[in-house]
């Protein structure tokens, strides 16, 4: 390991990213505060939802944000830097293991993920108006799940990226990223699909199910979630999945 060469590489990740921020954050943000907006502050204003449903809906939408823009943050450079500019190949002649630049590419996947989640409260906080009842009395279990949910999305997005073709980019959008938002327990609790029994032991194979709960979990905690280590061990077990895999697929692709 190559301290001095990796943090090269994430300075220079991070650059890139500070100067494209504002159209980073358009990009990550624009969807879920519109969503907000009309689920959390036009229905709600009207008289359709519950005034309670917006403590229901911030923490999946702060879960959207993060794991949408952990996947995009990384899966969308690899496919260009392996397939259309192949910039992938002068890292690769970096003084580093190659495994080493797929961590480098997930750590900076992680932060922008991060600070896509925490930029996404305030601004939903503010857009709902009043009756917005989320807590940090638990900043440990916070801080857990949010350092998890950064990590499943950008190993994530690692996978992906080295397993979609460049022509299979709008199927990735259709196929995977759409139905797991919208089965992925963001704008509903997991335990609202009781009545669909089938629906709700399907949907546990969707990651974005223990993001939205973990985070509703911390945040939200009168609202009814998971308990707390099912969603912390669901977690874990996906980031190691998505992690042995994206490295697996990343070192093939970059003998290849």
């Amino acid at each position: 390991m190559n301290w001095k060469t990796f943090y090269a590489l994430l300075a220079r990740d991070g650059h890139v990213a500070r100067r494209n921020l504002f159209m980073v954050l358009v990009q990550n943000l624009l969807q879920p505060l519109l969503f907000t907006f009309v689920f959390g502050r036009v229905l709600t204003t009207s008289g359709v939802m519950p005034v309670a449903y917006k403590s229901v809906l911030l923490p999946g939408v702060m879960a959207i944000s993060m794991v949408v823009s952990g996947v995009q943050a990384v899966a969308m450079p690899l496919i260009a830097e392996f397939q259309f500019t192949r910039e992938i190949e002068d890292r690769l002649l970096a003084p580093i293991e190659n495994g080493w630049l797929a961590v480098e590419k997930v750590v900076a996947g992680m932060i922008q993920a991060l600070v896509a989640g925490l930029v996404v409260i305030p601004f939903a906080w503010l857009m709902m108006g009043s009756g917005v009842k989320i807590s940090f009395d638990h900043p440990l279990e916070f801080a857990a799940v949010c350092l998890l949910v950064a990590l499943l999305s950008s190993a994530g997005g690692l996978a992906l990226g080295c397993s979609v073709g460049q022509t299979q980019i709008g199927l990735m959008f259709s196929l995977i990223l759409a139905p797991m938002m919208m089965f992925g327990c963001a704008y509903y609790p997991w335990a609202a699909l009781r009545p669909f029994r089938a629906l709700q032991i399907a949907v546990l194979a969707n990651p974005l199910v223990y993001a939205s709960e973990g985070l509703r979990g911390a945040l939200a905690p009168q609202v009814q979630h998971m308990p707390g280590w099912i969603v912390m061990t669901a977690l874990v077990a996906i980031d190691v999945g998505f992690m042995a895999l994206g490295l697996k697929k990343f070192r093939k692709k970059a003998v290849s």
